[in-house]
């Protein structure tokens, strides 16, 4: 019983300086952030400000906004530059706990995942924000001003681009579930219509309600699965040759040691 609770209490400090670090991470990475968080948020506003019509402006409807927005936009920042150091960590923890094999696979995910997240946050960026905001500047009403609260529009931007990252992920989970024994290449063939009709559900969901956004979330997500598929496919493949191959050598020096032993005797 002591030993399990000494384990326990060893997982728990573990777990807090990780998350020390990583909280470290974030901050080291924010301080830096901070110092152009005007120049930040301008950059993050400019899909908006170009779309916007001739006197068209962002307005700041709370006393506190014009600071704090500005602040958010650069945490957030933070997080993406720190998103290696804050998912090393992570594996870090658990990594204790993993068999060689899949040590092997878990620190190639976490450089990949890092940069999948940051191209689906880009791929809203510059594909989707634009678009979006054409579409809802162009069916604007006559007489309308087209003017948006900094806050409402930052939170707008951020639940985009959580939304994109997450999606760009989608051949990560495919090859781990798969790779864990999860789920079957097979299978996830099998379920390729009930995985059509999520994404646009999905996409309907956390997208603003018009048909351009809902498409360049739900045909990336559909892609990106199949991209899963392939790849997990690949990496199976590539474990039963090395297994066989394994097996072949294995063989292989086994009769050269009977060979040797009978030769021996002879």
């Amino acid at each position: 019983m002591m030993n399990v609770e000494g384990s326990l209490l060893s997982h728990l400090v573990e777990l807090r300086t990780r998350v020390i670090r990583i909280l470290a991470g974030i901050l080291l990475g924010f301080l830096p952030c901070a110092v152009y968080a005007r120049e930040l948020y301008t950059l993050l506003a400019q899909p908006l400000l170009e779309k916007l019509p001739q006197g068209g402006q962002m307005i700041a409807t709370d006393v506190a906004t014009p600071f704090f927005v500005p602040m958010k936009v650069a945490m957030m920042l933070a997080f993406v530059i720190t998103l290696p150091h804050t998912l090393y960590q992570l594996w870090a923890f658990v990594a204790p706990g993993l068999y060689a094999h899949e040590k092997r696979l878990a620190l190639p995910l976490v450089m990949v995942s890092s940069l999948l997240f940051l191209f689906g946050m880009s791929f809203a960026y510059f594909a989707v924000l634009p678009l979006v905001f054409e579409f809802i500047t162009y069916f604007a009403p006559e007489g309308v001003a087209v003017m948006t609260d900094i806050g409402k529009y930052v939170s707008f931007v951020l639940s985009m681009f959580f939304a994109f990252g997450i999606t760009f992920e989608v051949p990560v989970l495919v090859l781990v579930l798969v790779r864990t024994g999860v789920i079957s290449i097979q299978k996830l063939k099998e379920i390729r219509p009930y995985v059509v009709v999520g994404a646009f559900v999905l996409a309907a969901i956390v997208t603003p309600p018009d048909v351009i956004s809902q498409f360049m979330l739900a045909v990336p997500l559909l892609l990106l699965y199949e991209l899963g598929i392939f790849v997990a496919a690949f990496t199976i493949k590539k474990q039963q040759e090395a297994a066989k191959s394994e097996v072949a050598m294995k063989t292989e020096n086994e009769q050269t040691d009977n060979t040797d032993v009978s030769q021996k005797k002879d």
